[in-house]
C-alpha cells in the first residue's frame, strides 16, 4: 500500500518493528526480584536481571526459580517423544545425546532442565522445563540421526510438543 492510498490516521507499518503480543507464561517471574536472590531448591542465583549458576552471597533473598516451580507442580513446558525401530535399536545412545544436550544448555541457562524421561510402550517421553530445551533436543537428535521431526507449539499455553521417529 503506498502512502497516497493510505487512509488518514494510519501510519505505515515496518515489518522489522512489529510488536509481538507476549505469551502468558504463568511460571515467568512477575516483576523484579530483590537482588541477589537464590533458589533454595537448585541453588541458581538471580542477579543482573537473570538466573545463572554460581555461588549465592550470604545475604541473598530466597525465591523459588521458575524451573523448580514447574518441577514442583509437575507441569512441563516441553514434551519430546522419541520412537521407532531405529530408536529402539539405539535407545541408550540417543538418551545419552539427550542428556548431553541438556547439560550443554543448562551450563548457560540453568532454568533449562529435563524433568523426566518416561518409557511408554516402546517410545520415550522426555519432559522439560523450557520450550527451547525441547526444541534443541529435537534438533540435536534429528541432526545426529535424521528421521522425521515434527513440532507442535501452543502459544496460548506456552507449550511445545516435539515428535521424532526413525
Amino acid at each position: 500500500m503506498s502512502s497516497k492510498s493510505m487512509p488518514p490516521g494510519f501510519n505505515s507499518v515496518r515489518r522489522d518493528r512489529l510488536l509481538q503480543e507476549p505469551t502468558q507464561d504463568t511460571y515467568r517471574t512477575k516483576g523484579k526480584l530483590p537482588q541477589p536472590a537464590t533458589c533454595p531448591q537448585c541453588g541458581s542465583v538471580f542477579s543482573d536481571g537473570r538466573w545463572h549458576a554460581g555461588a549465592a552471597p550470604k545475604e541473598a533473598h530466597r525465591h523459588t526459580c521458575p524451573a523448580c516451580h514447574r518441577i514442583n507442580d509437575d507441569y512441563p513446558a516441553g514434551f519430546v517423544s522419541l520412537g521407532g525401530a531405529f530408536f529402539a535399536a539405539h535407545r541408550d545412545e540417543i538418551i545419552s545425546l539427550v542428556r548431553n544436550e541438556e547439560r550443554s544448555q543448562h551450563a548457560e541457562h540453568p532454568l533449562k532442565r529435563i524433568m523426566a524421561i518416561i518409557d511408554q510402550n516402546g517410545t520415550v517421553l522426555v519432559t522439560t522445563t523450557d520450550v527451547h530445551l525441547a526444541r534443541s533436543i529435537g534438533d540435536a537428535v534429528h541432526h545426529a540421526y535424521q528421521g522425521e521431526l515434527e513440532f507442535h507449539y501452543k502459544p496460548d499455553e506456552h507449550l511445545l510438543r516435539v515428535h521424532w521417529e526413525r
